[in-house]
C-alpha cells in the first residue's frame, strides 16, 4: 500500500477539529437516518483464511467467489475515481479495492467518506491485482461502526510503553505482533489444563476475598466486607485453601488464578497477575520436579510444534532431561 493520511500520535488527545469533524460526520448518520453502529454482519470470511485459500491465485486473476469480511480500516488511499482500502480483522489484513463504477452512487460516497479507524463490512469476489495483491472488489460497504478518534500516526506506530500498557486495545490495534503473544498465552493456558487434567488432577476455584493473608510473604490488598463489617484481603497465594483441599481427601489438585499484591509495579511487573499452584499427595520434590519439567515441555509442543526457542536472541532447547541444581 502507498502512504495514507497520517493521525495524531495519542489518540486520547486528538486535536479538537478532528474529533469535531468525526462526530459531525456521525451525527448527520444519524439525522440522515442510518445507524452509526451496526447490530449484525454476517462476517463469513477472515483475511488469513482467504490469503491461504487463494494462494494461488494469479496477478491479474479474477473470480466469482463471493465473500463476506469485516474490521478496521487500517488504511485509505483515493486516487479519483478507485479508492484502495486496508481492512484489519482478528486475523490479519486484506485490500479492499473499490471502483467508482462497480457500487451504486450512495456506496461510492460511503466509501470515500471513511476514516481511518472506521469499522466497515464488505462483501463482494476475490481477486488478485495486476501488482499481485489479493483483494476484495466491493459491492456492498457498510459502516459498522463509527471511530470518532484518529489511530496514531501510522509511520512511528505506538511506541510509548507507558500508552501501550495503560491502553492495550490502542497497542492491539496498531501493533499486530501483540495479537501473537495474547494467542499463546491463550493456547499456553489451554495446554496447561489439558496436561494438568491428563495427570489427574482437579482444578480448584478457591477464594480471592479471605481473612487472613497467607501462603507467601507480600503486602495485601485491603477491603472491607460490608455484611461481616469486616476487614478482608485480596489473596496473595492460592496455597492455604488448596492445602485443605488435600487434607479434605483430595490427592491432586492445582489452580490457576489472579493473585493481587499491593508492590511495586511497572511495565513488567503488575500487582495482579496469574499464577500456577499444585498440590501433589504422596510424592516428593523430584515428582514436583518431574511435574514440572513435563508441564513447560508439553506446553511448548503445543504451541510451537518444536523444543528449541529463542529468548532474547538465544537458543534454548527445551527437549530431554533437564539438569537440576540446588538453589545455592
Amino acid at each position: 500500500m502507498a502512504d495514507t493520511t497520517t493521525m495524531n500520535e495519542d489518540p486520547t488527545t486528538a486535536p479538537a477539529d478532528e474529533r469535531a469533524m468525526r462526530l459531525a460526520k456521525r451525527q448527520a448518520l444519524i439525522d440522515s437516518g442510518e445507524e452509526a453502529y451496526k447490530r449484525f454482519f454476517d462476517q463469513t470470511d477472515h483475511a488469513a483464511e482467504l490469503a491461504q485459500r487463494y494462494a494461488g491465485l494469479a496477478a491479474g486473476e479474477n473470480t466469482e467467489d463471493a465473500v463476506a469480511v469485516a474490521g478496521r480500516v487500517m488504511a485509505k488511499r483515493d486516487q479519483g475515481k478507485i479508492c484502495f482500502l486496508v481492512v484489519r480483522d482478528g486475523s490479519g489484513d486484506i485490500q479492499v479495492f473499490a471502483r467508482v463504477n462497480g457500487l451504486d452512487e450512495a456506496t461510492w460516497a460511503r466509501v470515500k467518506d471513511l476514516d481511518l479507524g472506521d469499522i466497515i463490512g464488505v462483501r463482494g469476489t476475490i481477486s488478485r491485482t495486476r501488482r499481485g495483491e489479493l483483494s476484495v472488489m466491493p459491492q456492498s460497504v457498510e459502516l459498522l461502526s463509527k471511530a470518532v478518534r484518529p489511530l496514531p500516526e501510522k509511520f512511528h506506530g505506538l511506541a510509548d510503553k507507558e500508552l501501550r500498557y495503560r491502553q492495550r486495545y490502542v497497542d492491539l490495534t496498531m501493533n499486530p505482533e501483540v495479537k501473537d503473544v495474547f494467542r499463546k498465552r491463550f493456547a499456553i493456558v489451554s495446554a496447561i489444563r489439558h496436561f494438568m487434567e491428563g495427570r489427574g488432577f482437579v482444578e480448584a476455584e478457591t477464594p480471592i476475598l479471605q481473612t487472613i493473608q497467607g501462603g507467601a510473604t507480600a503486602k495485601p490488598f485491603v477491603t472491607h466486607f460490608n455484611a461481616l463489617d469486616q476487614d478482608c484481603y485480596l489473596r496473595i497465594a492460592t496455597e492455604l485453601h488448596l492445602k485443605r483441599l488435600l487434607v479434605g481427601g483430595f490427592e491432586r489438585v492445582y489452580e490457576l488464578g489472579r493473585i493481587f499484591r499491593n508492590e511495586g509495579m511497572d511495565y513488567k511487573h503488575n500487582p495482579e497477575f496469574t499464577s500456577i499452584e499444585a498440590y501433589q499427595a504422596y510424592t516428593n520434590l523430584e515428582g514436583m520436579k518431574e511435574l514440572t519439567q513435563g508441564l513447560i515441555q508439553y506446553a511448548n509442543a503445543q504451541v510451537n510444534g518444536t523444543d528449541v526457542i529463542t529468548y532474547q536472541g538465544r537458543e534454548i532447547n527445551l527437549g530431554g532431561t533437564w539438569p537440576s541444581r540446588p538453589m545455592t
